[in-house]
């Protein structure tokens, strides 16, 4: 089950940074810090890896309100939508852990915004994830200049480059559907 409450939490606190000042510029790095909870593992006692996932989408959300993006969806009626994802499991995260989130922008072409993630315990990094996200109006996926624009960021470029390159090439040789 999706953790409603916690992600609401978590959406509290970016509100309340927010309001403390505690804004992200769109070139910048966020961090959440939070605990890996028993519900959160699996029976071999580590963090399930659907769980990461879905934490992924608390780091994401902190870094749409923090840099001004998640009142534009409000107020323009966006929605976020994940269209890809690669991750990486590099070290266990066991219940209790308290689990620092990474999040911030890989690259932007056209249509996608790639963000990369990466959760780390006693500062060592156990996971990354990199996701190509857009920004979707009326079920559809619009460009990334007009995202810029209403954030104030029009004209920011960052085009995709190594690994995220090489992905999103990559990724256009995947047949689909899949062979089934």
């Amino acid at each position: 089950m999706y953790p409603y409450l916690r992600y609401t939490t978590s959406i509290a606190k970016a509100i309340v940074a927010t309001k403390k000042g505690q804004t992200v510029d769109i070139a910048d790095t966020a961090e959440i810090t939070l605990r890996c909870r028993l519900n959160d593992i699996d029976p071999f006692f580590e963090m399930n890896n659907g769980r990461a996932l879905t934490l992924y989408d608390f780091g994401r959300t902190d870094f749409a309100i923090r840099t001004g993006l998640g009142k534009m969806l409000l107020k323009k009626r966006w929605s976020l939508v994940v269209a890809g994802s690669t991750i990486q499991y590099r070290k266990r995260i066991r219940a209790f852990d308290k689990v620092t989130i990474k999040t911030r922008v890989a690259a932007i072409d056209e249509r996608w915004v790639y963000i990369e993630q990466s959760m780390w315990v006693k500062g060592k990094p156990c996971s990354s994830a990199v996701l190509r996200t857009g920004v979707t109006e009326k079920g559809r996926v619009i460009e990334t200049k007009r995202i810029l624009e209403a954030i104030g960021k029009s004209g920011w470029e960052m085009a995709p480059t190594g690994y995220v390159k090489e992905w999103i090439e990559s990724d256009t040789h995947r047949p689909w559907p899949p062979v089934g």
